[in-house]
């Protein structure tokens, strides 16, 4: 998959050179390019933004350099892409979305800076809003790299296991069960028993039930979006009659 991805600062997005992304570049799961705005000015001060229209606060982002990096990111590519604005005023971007973005070859994603960008760039140019979530970021750098690494760890091959992006929370509408790992007995606190039993298919039932009360107790409202089967609904019944109640114990 292609991201091309229209920055300021594209210093900020080395990060995706790292970790699971990193090794999805290496691998050509996926290839991240960069263009600064700034290369793309027709005066000597490599000016991108001025003053808003109407007064107000803050610097505006001016179209002309946005625009022509755009066209130099679709020429990067052989695959017709979706230009995407990062924005508070974006549809929510969720584990769901990430998923339909899978069906998208090439994705440009045009990462803003002060008070926004010039409409008019958005009407010629854009054709997604996205938002990673209801709180005014910097820039849109962060987002975009959210976006990217959400979207990576979806790709077959991206991730060290291939059920790991299967049973990550969200994923499957639920928060993860509990892990656990070496040694056995960390001051004082012990692995619950099943997880060294050998009992595969008892291990299976716990960590559906952990599952579903861990999502009881820190995220009802996924819960609330959910059709339960009778075995998760009775596991459930099963957790919360073990557990004080979330407001209980407020």
């Amino acid at each position: 998959m292609w991201f091309g991805i229209i920055s300021l600062f594209p210093e900020m997005l080395t990060a995706l050179d790292y970790g699971i992304t990193g090794r999805a570049q290496k691998e050509k799961l996926i290839e991240v390019t960069r263009w600064n705005p700034r290369d793309f000015t027709h005066d000597k001060y490599r000016t991108v933004d001025d003053r808003p229209y109407g007064g107000g606060p803050g610097m505006v982002m001016m179209a002309q350099p946005l625009q022509e990096a755009i066209h130099t990111a679709k020429k990067a590519t052989k695959e017709k892409p979706c230009v995407v604005h990062l924005t508070p005023q974006g549809k929510k971007f969720t584990q769901a979305a990430a998923s339909e973005f899978l069906a998208k070859k090439a994705v440009i994603l045009v990462a803003g800076r002060y008070e926004g960008i010039d409409e008019r760039l958005i009407t010629l140019e854009v054709d997604e809003e996205w938002s990673v979530g209801d709180f005014v970021l910097s820039g849109g750098e962060l987002a975009a790299m959210v976006m990217i690494d959400v979207i990576t760890r979806l790709l077959p091959g991206a991730l060290g296991h291939e059920d790991s992006a299967a049973e990550d929370s969200i994923s499957c509408g639920l928060l993860k069960y509990p892990q656990y790992t070496r040694p056995e007995n960390y001051q004082g606190l012990t692995v619950p028993e099943v997880l060294i039993g050998g009992n595969h298919k008892a291990i299976q039932h716990w960590r559906l039930k952990q599952s579903l009360g861990k999502t009881w107790l820190k995220r009802p409202d996924m819960l609330e979006k959910m059709q339960l089967s009778q075995e998760q609904q009775a596991l459930l019944t099963e957790f919360r009659n073990e557990t004080p109640s979330p407001e209980k114990e407020s």
